[in-house]
């Protein structure tokens, strides 16, 4: 299990849970569950594209995850957000599809993308990977208090100035760098549920925001590591067990809060769960 390509994909895996879990607890947090759903489906179109014209797979879901922040920024900017990312969301899913028809290996592309293919990553993947992680870690430390307030005290953070476009524009571009990794690991129908499994399951431990985003990444770690060896094990896909797994942290979570509100009287001091 830990001999030969099995390397490359715990290494690879470990880089995308970290990313996952940074990410996600703000995708949670900020209430942008179904960004994080179109963005990977620009990523697919990304890889479809890269595969028909030759490139390396990353350069195509990185340009077109980028593609999709944008488009999902500029076009809610003005309009409701909700429509601007499903639309977003149709037009790189069919551009997606477009593409696989084009190409001859139409069926193996679409399980590989849509799916995951965390066993068949290459040593070349690595470096890139973790320069990308690297990327999105530096960001989200930047952008952390700026983003904590944007998401938890909106009216505060244009009180003091911030601008609510470049802190959704700043954060897109950040999922579409987190996508990137993410959807050679665990594919474009699960992204969003390492995303925001873990996160969502860390929210219900604690109200702490340094608290809860280290609990995400831990929880995202312990879900990919035990994805990769039940997908060894057993040949299903680590999608799958990825899903599954996020499923079963979110429900525990969630059971753990219920019973702690049963036992514990809810005070009514703190009105913000979350304040920066």
């Amino acid at each position: 299990m830990f001999a030969g390509f099995m390397t490359n994909a715990w290494i690879v895996g470990t880089l995308v849970a970290i990313v996952a879990g940074m990410t996600g607890f703000f995708v949670v947090l900020r209430g942008s569950a179904f960004a994080a759903h179109a963005i990977p489906q620009s990523a697919f179109a990304g890889a479809a594209f890269a595969s028909l014209v030759g490139i390396d797979t990353l350069t195509g879901l990185a340009a077109f995850s980028i593609l999709g922040a944008l488009g999902i920024a500029l076009l809610g900017q003005r309009g409701r957000h909700d429509v601007a990312t499903a639309l977003t969301l149709v037009f790189m899913l069919s551009l997606g599809s477009l593409f696989l028809s084009m190409t001859d290996s139409y069926a193996q592309q679409v399980y590989s993308l849509l799916f995951g293919e965390v066993l068949g990553i290459s040593t070349n993947q690595i470096a890139p990977t973790a320069a990308l992680v690297a990327v999105c870690a530096v960001a989200i430390a930047t952008l952390y208090r700026p983003l904590l307030l944007s998401s938890v005290l909106p009216s505060a953070g244009e009180a003091r100035g911030l601008s609510a476009f470049r802190i959704e524009l700043s954060f897109l571009l950040v999922l579409a760098i987190a996508t990137t990794l993410t959807v050679p690991v665990v594919g474009t129908l699960l992204v969003f549920s390492l995303m925001i499994g873990a996160p969502a399951a860390a929210r219900t431990f604690t109200n702490r925001p340094g608290a809860a985003l280290a609990l995400s990444v831990g929880i995202s770690l312990i879900t990919v590591w035990a994805a990769i060896a039940a997908s060894y094990t057993t040949d299903y896909p680590v999608g799958f067990y990825v899903g599954a797994i996020s499923t079963g942290w979110y429900a525990t979570g969630r059971t753990w809060a219920a019973l702690r509100r049963h036992h514990v009287p809810v005070t009514h001091s703190a009105p913000a769960a979350m304040t920066p």
